[in-house]
């Protein structure tokens, strides 16, 4: 004789209270998300570009609050440049929810044993969580990323991720984003970018006014070289590449 599916055994009275201490729980979690978003309108807060009659750029305004932001369109950005930005930024951007247990792991590491940051540990989708909220560098800060780069996560796309980041990131002065700075340091835009363009367009961001290029070449060389040599140890690049660059 055929025995039918088992029904479920009931919940103890400790389990129900647990389970409802987790839905509570969850309930809040949503409640406390929905009612402080992170502020990603600022993303589209770009400068006005006017173009002639043919479609070609003429001039940009800055933004209300006085930056140079052009947005980034993934597709009009050399891949060769985003596929290294993730390697050397965010090995795992593509699979983590936005924080990566393994680079945080990493760096706390290394700060304990060096008693200084080496390593920062923030995903490409936690740096944006920065730029969109700046506060000073501490540990609370980094949990608060942690949230903010949970909520991004939810909301938008690995790919809307990636191209907000390209939007936000500081290149110097009031230059944001890298449509900007590429314009700015090679007169065009980042469609097709050389080794040494980019791989100072991805040291630039860590430290923008040290190494800005315009003001202190000799800095922005040395930051440059130091992500030409990254690019050789995860195999973008020959070492006599990295030379000629």
């Amino acid at each position: 004789m055929k025995r039918g599916p088992r029904a479920p055994l009931p919940l103890s009275p400790t389990g129900k209270r647990w389970a409802r201490v987790l839905l509570a729980f969850m309930l809040t979690l949503f409640a406390l998300d929905q009612l402080f978003p992170p502020p990603l309108q600022r993303v589209r807060d770009v400068s006005p570009v006017v173009l002639d009659h043919n479609g070609e750029w003429l001039m940009a305004f800055t933004t209300r609050q006085g930056a140079w932001r052009l947005e980034a369109r993934l597709d009009e950005i050399d891949p060769e440049f985003q596929r290294r930005l993730i390697a050397i930024e965010d090995e795992r951007f593509w699979f983590h929810p936005g924080f990566d247990p393994i680079a945080l792991t990493r760096a706390s590491v290394s700060f304990a044993r060096q008693g200084r940051v080496t390593q920062g540990g923030s995903t490409i989708t936690m740096q944006l969580a920065r730029l969109l909220e700046p506060r000073p560098r501490t540990i609370q800060s980094k949990l608060i990323e942690i949230v903010r780069a949970l909520q991004i996560e939810s909301r938008l796309s690995k790919r809307e991720i990636l191209a907000a980041y390209l939007t936000m990131a500081p290149y110097g002065g009031n230059l944001e984003g890298v449509r900007a700075a590429s314009r700015a340091y090679f007169q065009r835009d980042p469609q097709w970018l050389d080794d040494a363009e980019m791989a100072l367009l991805i040291a630039l961001p860590q430290a923008p006014e040290a190494r800005r290029p315009d003001r202190r070449p000799v800095v922005a060389r040395a930051a440059r070289d130091h992500v030409l040599d990254m690019f050789v140890r995860i195999g973008a690049i020959t070492p006599t590449r990295a030379v000629e660059g």
